[in-house]
């Protein structure tokens, strides 16, 4: 499976944006597709994931509410929809694909998208 996160932009706070993901190879050799978030200064952390099949969806507390995962099997796209956007959520944005564990663990996801930026000005 192959990843490729786009959509990343400048936009101002309680905006919403959504950045999305192609999914190419074998979306389900995998049963979990998820988004990453890293900010300047920071590792990298979890922000939720959705099973390509169920299309069940989990996320981190910070994010709870305000970010929702949604897949469009037919177009092998992932997106994630961000909405009421802080300054905080400011990061490089990567999905990358589950490979075993717990979720927000960077070491259970082994295929990586290379990231898109979004800049959330106050």
């Amino acid at each position: 499976v192959q990843l490729q996160a786009s959509g990343g932009g400048l936009v101002q706070a309680g905006d919403s944006l959504r950045v999305s993901c192609a999914v190419s190879g074998r979306p389900y050799s995998r049963d979990y597709i998820g988004w990453f978030r890293q900010a300047p200064g920071k590792e990298r952390e979890f922000v939720g994931r959705i099973n390509w099949i169920s299309g069940t969806t989990s996320y981190t507390d910070s994010v709870e509410g305000r970010f929702f995962i949604s897949r469009d099997v037919a177009k092998n796209t992932m997106y994630l929809q961000m909405n009421s956007l802080k300054p905080e959520d400011t990061a490089v944005y990567y999905c990358a694909a589950h490979q075993g564990g717990s979720f927000y663990y960077v070491t259970s996801w082994d295929v990586w998208g290379q990231g898109t930026l979004v800049t959330v000005s106050s």
